[in-house]
C-alpha cells in the first residue's frame, strides 16, 4: 500500500490525540472526520486539516474515499463501529476496550476474519517508555522466568462521569472490570506467549453516590485475580471512585531472576532518563558476593542499551504527546506496520486477550469470586 486515507469518527475529542503522529507520517493523511458535535466538527475539521466532515459515520465509510478508520468514540460504539469499517474491507484501529460484552467480542472477531482491512487496538500503555524497556528485558531473559505480575488503575473520576455520562453507565455502572486494558496490557506484551485462561473478581464495597444520590453499581475498589494458561499469576486492581490522588499506570513483574516495580502515584517523565523512580533487581547486574544483599537499578539506566527503536526514532516528538507518548509511538508502529502489510502489535487476538478477562470478570463478581474460565478467541 502507498499511503493510507483515514477518517477518524469521535474526531472532536479522543479521536483527535493520534494525529501529531499522523501529520508527522509521509505516508498518511487525514482526509475526513466525523463528530456528532455539530458545532465543533467544522473547527475539528479545519484543525486537522481534513478535506471532509461528517456528522453521521455511516455516511462517511459509504461517501469518503478512506484505507483506515480510527474508532475515538465511546466504549459502548468501539465493537460496532469497528465491524462497520472491517465489513467495507477498511483498516481499524480502535480505542480501548475492545467490546463491552462477550457477544459483541465475537462478532468483532469474526468481522476481522471475514475483512480484507486489518484490526488494531490502541492500547497506548503498552507503548509508554518504561513498559517497553521492561519487554526488552524479559525479552533478553533478564528476568529468568517471569511468574507473577501486578497493574493498577486508580484514576478517581466522579466529575468526569457527569462531564461524559457514557462514563457514569459503561465504567461506573457495571460492578467488576469495566476498564481494564491500560493495567492487563503491558503485562500481557511482556509475557506474548501467554493469555488470561481464568479469573475471579472482588471488591471492596460502596462508600460513594453520584450527584444524585444514587450508589454506584461498581465497587469503590475491584480486583481481578487472573490464571493464565503457562500457570503465572496476575494482580489487576481498578479504582474509579476513591478519593485519593492519581496512579494510573503502576505495575509490578516478578521472576526467577528478576523483578521491577514502577513508581507508585509517580508518574514518569517521557523525556531520556525522566522516570529514575522506577526501578530494576536484576540478578544479572548485583555485584554483591551476598546473594541476599539485593539493590535497586533504576530502570532508566536500562534505556541506552534495552531502549527499543521505535522510541529511538520516534522519542524526541513523542515525549510531547499524551499519555506518555504512548498515543505517539502507538500510531507510527499502527501506520508503519499497515503500510508494510505486517500485524499490529496489538492485533484482534492481542486486543481479545485484553479486553475478555475484565468482562469475565464482571460475572465473576456477579457470583461472589468464582472462578470463571475466559474464552480463547482464536478457537471462535
Amino acid at each position: 500500500m502507498a499511503e493510507l486515507d483515514i477518517g477518524i469518527v469521535g474526531a472532536a475529542g479522543r479521536g483527535g490525540s493520534f494525529v501529531p503522529a499522523i501529520d508527522h507520517h509521509d505516508r498518511a493523511r487525514i482526509r475526513a472526520v466525523c463528530d456528532v458535535d455539530q458545532e465543533a466538527l467544522a473547527d475539528t475539521r479545519d484543525a486537522l486539516g481534513a478535506d471532509e466532515a461528517y456528522e453521521d459515520y455511516e455516511t462517511m465509510l459509504d461517501e469518503s474515499d478512506l484505507d483506515m478508520v480510527i474508532v475515538g468514540t465511546p466504549m459502548p460504539y468501539h465493537a460496532s463501529m469497528s465491524i462497520a469499517a472491517l465489513e467495507r474491507d477498511l483498516h481499524v484501529l480502535s480505542e480501548v476496550p475492545a467490546g463491552v460484552s462477550v457477544d459483541e467480542c465475537r462478532d468483532l472477531v469474526a468481522a476481522s476474519r471475514d475483512s480484507a482491512g486489518t484490526y488494531a487496538m490502541a492500547e497506548n500503555y503498552v507503548y509508554m517508555r518504561p513498559n517497553m524497556i521492561v519487554k526488552e528485558l524479559v525479552r533478553a531473559g533478564l528476568f529468568g522466568e517471569p511468574y507473577y505480575a501486578e497493574g493498577e488503575y486508580i484514576h478517581e473520576l466522579k466529575d468526569l462521569n457527569e462531564e461524559t455520562p457514557w462514563r457514569r453507565e459503561w465504567q461506573t455502572g457495571i460492578d467488576g472490570l469495566t476498564y481494564p486494558t491500560h493495567s492487563l496490557g503491558p503485562i500481557l506484551q511482556w509475557w506474548p506467549d501467554d493469555r488470561v485462561a481464568r479469573v475471579t473478581c472482588g471488591g471492596s464495597g460502596h462508600h460513594y453516590v453520584d450527584p444524585r444520590g444514587d450508589e454506584y453499581e461498581q465497587q469503590d475498589t475491584t480486583v481481578m485475580l487472573a490464571e493464565t494458561e503457562r500457570d503465572r499469576l496476575i494482580k489487576i486492581r481498578l479504582d474509579m471512585l476513591s478519593e485519593r490522588p492519581h496512579a494510573m499506570d503502576n505495575y509490578q513483574l516478578q521472576g526467577t531472576e528478576g523483578c521491577y516495580e514502577s513508581a507508585r502515584a509517580d508518574h514518569y517523565d517521557p523525556e531520556p532518563g525522566g522516570f529514575d523512580t522506577h526501578k530494576v533487581w536484576l540478578d544479572e547486574y548485583e555485584d554483591s558476593d551476598d546473594s541476599h544483599d539485593y539493590e535497586w537499578i533504576p530502570l532508566s539506566e536500562m534505556e541506552n542499551e534495552y531502549l527499543p527503536d521505535l522510541w529511538r526514532r520516534f522519542g524526541e516528538d513523542a515525549a510531547a504527546s499524551g499519555h506518555g507518548g504512548g498515543d505517539y509511538i502507538l500510531m507510527c508502529d499502527v501506520l508503519d506496520t499497515l503500510l508494510a502489510g505486517e500485524s499490529p502489535r496489538i492485533g484482534i487476538h492481542e486486543a481479545m486477550n485484553m479486553t475478555l478477562p475484565g468482562l469475565v470478570s464482571q460475572d465473576s463478581i456477579e457470583r461472589d469470586g468464582e472462578w470463571l474460565s475466559v474464552p480463547d478467541s482464536r478457537e471462535w
